[in-house]
């Protein structure tokens, strides 16, 4: 059931048990809906709404009629993907009488090897011009591009659905290019236009937050922050990474653990801090030893950051911050996105370990 500039089924990482993909599987909420894994009861409600030209016409491989028959295989297949944790594939649903209410559908489909998805969506029709669309196709995508490996999200939408494209377009997607594509509905290909996103295009996603307060700004006009970071290395020579998570700048990108300083506190003060509350770990000073640092202008500041090594702490890193963590080796760095200012730090971190 993928659609233009409606639904496409949502991939992550596949995991190593049903049960693993079962809890890595999202559950979204929004100021009004809440998108969540479908269900085989949804599928009476499923068929009423796709079973209707006007939601039909406007998606690829949904035919129509849409018979019940169609909706539960559908439900089927959604289910077995999800277990194979490539294809999921999110319920929209709201509340109208203290009961739950299906609307539509949302996601995202994995390209295979590739660090790329595609982004789709359809509403029933009586829900049309609410904005239920932007709403949950606005979170799911800040959600994928914070949470899964990607780098780019793409979405096609009917030449002659303009609402849709418009959808596209509020959310950060660009218009990238035109073509022709089968929808089986209308037994035909039609004319779609390609849109693509990445985080630069979102702007709670583009930029990290200017520093405040603002120190003296230099000859750029830009005010200077000061980071300090941390390489952990383990036994095995790996690195710890960690993913920045949705609701922050730049979120989906990886880093080396550490934080801001504050005023008066030195690189290693501020490690020391910034690890027991992002990782829970206790270190000492003397188990820092500086390696490198990056200067880097951001477009909004300036940042200075120091890179130490540390081989011995105590405790066992966890997330207190909803980063997601990863044990990385040295050679293994430049495959992950990482924060422009920590990108020039791997090849020298890799040569040295």
């Amino acid at each position: 059931m993928e659609a233009i500039g409606a639904e496409a089924p949502l991939s992550v990482k596949t995991s190593a048990s049903e049960s693993a993909a079962e809890e890595s599987y999202p559950t979204l909420t929004t100021e009004r809906l809440l998108l969540r894994p479908f269900q085989p009861a949804d599928a009476e409600h499923l068929h009423r709404l796709l079973n209707d030209w006007e939601v039909c016409r406007m998606l690829q491989t949904v035919h129509f009629p849409y018979p019940l028959e169609d909706a539960q295989e559908w439900l089927a297949d959604a289910v077995k993907k999800r277990r194979e944790g490539r294809a999921f594939h999110l319920a929209i649903t709201g509340r109208e009488d203290g009961s739950e209410l299906l609307i539509g559908a949302v996601g995202l489909k994995l390209v295979q090897g590739k660090r790329r998805a595609t982004l789709g969506y359809w509403i029933g029709r009586r829900y049309w011009g609410h904005g239920v669309a932007t709403e949950a196709a606005g979170r799911m995508l800040r959600w994928a591009l914070a949470n899964l490996d990607l780098d780019e999200v793409e979405a096609v939408a009917a030449a002659n659905n303009p609402a849709s494209a418009a959808v596209l377009r509020r959310i950060g997607f660009r218009e990238t290019g035109a073509g022709r594509e089968m929808f089986r509905a209308r037994g035909s290909k039609q004319p779609v236009l390609s849109f693509t996103a990445t985080r630069a295009d979102i702007p709670a996603l583009a930029a990290l937050e200017t520093p405040a307060p603002s120190p003296p700004a230099l000859e750029n006009g830009l005010p200077m922050l000061l980071v300090a970071a941390c390489a952990l290395v383990d036994a095995e020579t790996r690195v710890l990474i960690a993913r920045r998570p949705e609701g922050r700048a730049m979120a989906g990108l990886w880093e080396f653990p550490g934080g801001k300083m504050e005023p008066g506190e030195s690189p290693e003060a501020t490690l020391v801090r910034e690890l027991r509350e992002e990782l829970g770990i206790e270190l000492s000073r003397s188990s820092l030893a500086p390696f490198a640092f990056a200067s880097h202008a951001y477009e909004r500041f300036h940042l200075l950051m120091p890179l130490f090594l540390c081989r011995r702490w105590q405790g066992i890193p966890s997330a207190r911050e909803g980063q997601t963590l990863r044990w990385v080796r040295a050679d293994e760095l430049a495959d992950f996105p990482m924060l422009p200012a920590d990108k020039p730090l791997l090849p020298m971190l890799r040569d040295f370990l």
